[in-house]
């Protein structure tokens, strides 16, 4: 059988490059990664990955918490984190969790039974909140997308705040002053901090919020759908219409239409994510752009530092946005019908 040896020959390195490859990976350069990688598939060679595991203490295996893995931008960051994963010689244990906090606290045990090396949750949940009651310290977890209000631990976010203000602005500037908001679910994070920029840039207009026009939801195609119903049965009906993610904003433009108005012609809709279906649905739909894959990557890059133990220049990162305008939002028009 093939063996260490033939790979470093193959591969034009030592032993104990190949074997600090195999290890810990993200401690040799990419382009002796990819050498020692190739040279293990043209060797055919298999190391024994219990006695790998059992020498450096590490399972190479990385827990994953996704409150709703049906979530089109969710599944952007899982790719992220995949192809991040992958450059490490890491594996991810995937869970989709619905929100539950029970399962996710069970995922998280895996870490504690030396079954994998750390989490990285991608909901304002700590699932080690129990064992850490006592002063303990936390185990690896990054948190990113939806960050918790103090968090423990690393974490990548978006500034909501300001993007959800900057489309609220752009709706101003077109002429709008009623505009509707079809918020995310209640108790997200995500939900407070949007509606608090929708609400900056309204008071910044000298325009009071109307609680009216602010409709529940939960950032799925059916919550869109009913809040634009709800919107739209009014006489004094808002011309535009903000939505917490792109699903709901693609439902409320369906509802709209159903309604006999047009979009954007009567009915400007805003959304937040810029997920692939947005720049193709009709109208292609004006958005918040966030770089969903950078989430992903860069949670598994600060999990990969935790257990190097190296120290994070920035341990809070917080991404960029861009305002996309497209063919859903235009000028208000002069009489609302």
């Amino acid at each position: 059988m093939p063996n260490i040896r033939k790979v470093a020959e193959l591969a034009g390195v030592s032993v104990a490059t190949v074997s600090r490859t195999l290890k810990t990976p993200e401690r040799v350069s990419p382009q002796t990664r990819d050498r020692v990688h190739s040279a293990v598939e043209q060797a055919g060679y298999r190391p024994n990955l219990m006695a790998v595991q059992f020498r450096s203490r590490k399972t190479r295996n990385l827990v994953v918490l996704v409150p709703v893995i049906a979530n089109v931008f969710f599944a952007r960051v899982i790719s992220g984190i995949q192809e991040a994963a992958q450059s490490f010689n890491y594996r991810v244990l995937l869970c989709d969790t619905r929100g539950r906090e029970e399962v996710e606290t069970a995922y998280a045990e895996l870490v504690h039974a030396h079954q994998a090396d750390g989490v990285i949750q991608l909901r304002a949940f700590n699932p080690f909140g129990e064992t850490c009651r006592h002063g303990d310290s936390l185990p690896p977890m990054v948190n990113a997308c939806e960050v918790l209000d103090a968090p423990p631990c690393p974490s990548v976010r978006l500034d909501n705040r300001a993007a959800a203000r900057a489309m609220t602005e752009h709706l101003l500037a077109l002429g709008h002053r009623r505009i509707g908001l079809i918020k995310g679910p209640q108790g997200s994070p995500l939900t407070r901090e949007r509606i608090a920029g929708y609400e900056d840039a309204l008071r910044e207009a000298g325009i009071a919020p109307d609680p009216e026009l602010l409709c529940r939801g939960n950032f799925t195609l059916q919550a869109g759908y009913e809040a634009a119903g709800l919107l739209m049965r009014g006489a004094d009906r808002p011309t535009a219409i903000f939505c917490e993610n792109d699903e709901m904003a693609i439902g409320a433009i369906q509802r709209i239409r159903q309604c006999g108005f047009r979009v954007p012609q009567d009915v400007s809709v805003a959304g937040f994510d810029d997920i692939p279906f947005a720049a193709f649905c009709d109208p292609p739909l004006t958005t918040i752009a966030q770089p969903a894959e950078a989430f992903g990557r860069h949670a598994v890059e600060m999990l990969v530092a935790q257990f190097e133990q190296r120290p994070l220049d920035t341990p809070h990162l917080i991404l960029a946005y861009s305002l996309v305008v497209r063919g859903s939002t235009a000028a208000a028009p002069r009489c609302p019908a």
